[in-house]
This record gives structure tokens, sequence and C-alpha cells, in this order.
């Protein structure tokens, strides 16, 4: 790249405090990019951004609109609640910026199309953070799954289960307040996987979610996401964060991809893969698989995606998560939310095209 990009940061809350202490310090540091300006209401949380990005305090805002008049950039990041990203994202828009965004887009679908709306219109370049889904483990599992060695894929099982059940055991309290915590924080991840390595986009899906009377939430904790893809490819999520214990917690998740010639499972990070043998009726354990060593590269997660929307500014690839394509995340999400109200299944394509 021709200079490190010049980056306005809005958000320094829990997860926040990552993108400065780790994710934009990473990259700040192998001259990826230049962080011009942080952003956020809170002036504790400002302070922390700043320390841990060793800038000056006239280059820390409370006020979003100043930051973005005051300060020349490339493009924006945005780490807030998802409630806020259509706000932030006009500010963007405005002053001439393309946005790398948290997941999910928005907090409705009806705002989720219409950012991708604006974000065309205005000829921007906007991507979404799915950072588990570039991950060191499930990147390793993808390979597998692209290279062909398990056939036609034919089905798709993921579990996720966490032990986070008690007050603020999630990091934040907005989690336990809002309604659907599960989909919306968690499994927005989690079916993204899935209709990742399904490779291809979602035709129908069916949801239940529920919340135990143990967990210390106002919203379902729980839930199970059966799904049915375009090239016939089904699958089944089975998600909790009020699990009695973390089974499959975040970045250990369980997922398991059946072709037709073999199996590959990911559990707590570790692939291996079952290929069939022509004998009569088979029997394995998981565990007894061909152990796949996983990829080495310097960067994963947000740290990886951070690079690849400057390298997709600086005339590379487009991104895999650039809005037009994440929209079908989004649409994974909302779909399921409204399944588990209707107790119907859901075209996921209609929420797609806005109906």
């Amino acid at each position: 790249m021709s200079r490190p990009q010049r980056v306005i940061h809005v958000g320094i809350g829990v997860f926040g405090r990552r993108w400065c202490g780790e994710f934009l310090k990473s990259n700040v540091d192998d001259g990826t990019i230049e962080v011009a300006a942080i952003v956020d209401i809170d002036p504790a949380a400002l302070e922390r951004g700043r320390a841990a990005l060793g800038l000056p305090a006239e280059r820390c805002y409370t006020d979003a609109k100043e930051a973005f008049a005051r300060t020349p950039a490339d493009f924006c990041t945005i780490a807030v609640q998802p409630v806020h990203h259509e706000a932030i994202v006009d500010l963007a828009i405005a002053h001439g910026l393309d946005i790398l965004c948290e997941k999910p887009i928005a907090d409705t679908m009806e705002a989720t199309n219409r950012i991708a709306r604006k974000v065309a219109a205005a000829g921007r370049r906007m991507a979404v953070t799915m950072s588990h889904r570039f991950d060191q483990d499930k990147t390793t599992l993808r390979r597998v799954v692209r290279s062909g060695v398990l056939g036609r894929i034919n089905a798709i099982g993921m579990r996720f289960h966490g032990d986070m059940r008690q007050h603020m055991a999630w990091s934040s309290r907005f989690r336990h307040e809002m309604a659907d915590p599960l989909l919306i924080e968690g499994s927005i991840h989690h079916l993204d996987i899935v209709a990742d390595l399904a490779g291809s986009r979602c035709r129908t899906l069916y949801a239940t979610t529920w919340r135990p009377d143990w967990a210390e939430y106002r919203g379902d904790t729980d839930g199970i996401v059966t799904l049915h893809f375009d090239n016939g490819v089904r699958a089944v999520y089975e998600g909790s964060v009020s699990h009695p214990v973390g089974l499959n917690t975040f970045y250990k998740e369980y997922i398991r991809v059946d072709g037709e010639r073999g199996s590959a499972i990911l559990a707590h990070r570790d692939v291996e893969v079952f290929v069939r043998q022509d004998f009569w009726r088979q029997q394995h354990r998981e565990g007894q698989g061909q152990k796949i060593a996983p990829l080495a590269q310097p960067k994963w997660i947000n740290h990886w995606l951070i690079e690849q929307f400057a390298r997709w500014r600086d005339g590379g690839p487009p991104m895999e998560t650039r809005v037009e394509e994440n929209v079908q995340a989004s649409a994974l999400v909302f779909a399921a939310i409204e399944s588990s109200r209707s107790g119907a299944p859901v075209d996921v394509q209609r929420l797609v095209a806005g109906g």
C-alpha cells in the first residue's frame, strides 16, 4: 500500500477497547493504517482509547459530528451498539468516507437494507467485521471444505454452548436487556459461518428460541435453527448462552460438515477429517480422524479484516463481507427472530428483497 490509511474510530466500549488496544494497534504498528481520531460519548472510555493508541488529546472527541467535520480521513471503523450504526454511516457518507463496521449492519432488517442502499447510492465501500468466520480454526475448516475432499456437501451441524447466564456475564448490560441476545449478538456469527460453509444462499429457515428461567436476561438466550440452502445443503444450529457449562463457547465452537465422500469436524479449534473407504458399514469415533494442521499467517479475526479492508480500498479484491453481501448474514438473524415469533418457516430472500 502506498501510505497508511487514515481512520476515524467510533466506539470504545467493552469490545471497543479491543479495537483500540489490539485490532487498530496491530495495523498501526505495521503501517497499514494511522488512527486520525477516536470518538466515544464517555470521557473515561475515550481516555482508555487515547492511552492505548498513544494519541494526543486534540484527536479525541465525545461528539462524532465534530470528529468527522474536523478530521481528514479515508475511512471510519464503527464499534458502537447496532441501533447507532446508521447514524455513523450517515456521517461517513456525508464526509466521503468508506466504512468498516462491527456486526450486525443494523438492529433491524429495514435499517440493514436502508444502509446497504445508501452506501451503494453514495458509491462508497462498506464491509462488516464477521470476525469469527475469519479466525484461524474456521478458515482452516473452510479450506478443507473448499478443497473438495469431502465431495458434495450434504449437511452441516454447529453447536455453541456458553455459560453466561448470570447478569453481566456477557460483558455488557445491553445484551441482558435486549429482546434477542443470542441471535443478534451471537448467532449473527454462527449462522454466517454455516452459510459460508454451505457455499450458497439460504432459501428457508425455521427457528425456535426460548429463555430458561435461570437465565438472567430479558430476551431469549437459547435457540435451535434449521436452514435449507439453494444448493440443497441442510443445516442445524444449536445455540445457548445459559448452558450449565461452557462446552463450546465463543472461539471454541463445534462444527461438523458432512459430504458425499467424508466428514470434517471442528471442535475446540482442532480440525479432523474422516474420508469414506470402500468398506462395509464403517465405524469411527471423533478424535480418531486425520488431524489437519492449522493454517498459519500473521493476522486473524479483526486484525486481518482491517488489513483486507485497507487493501480493498487500495485496489485489491473486494471483501467477502462487503455490505451488499453481508445483508445475507443479517437476513438469517432477522428471519430466525421472525420464525421464532410466528412459529413458521421464513423465506430468507424475501427479507433481503425488503418484503
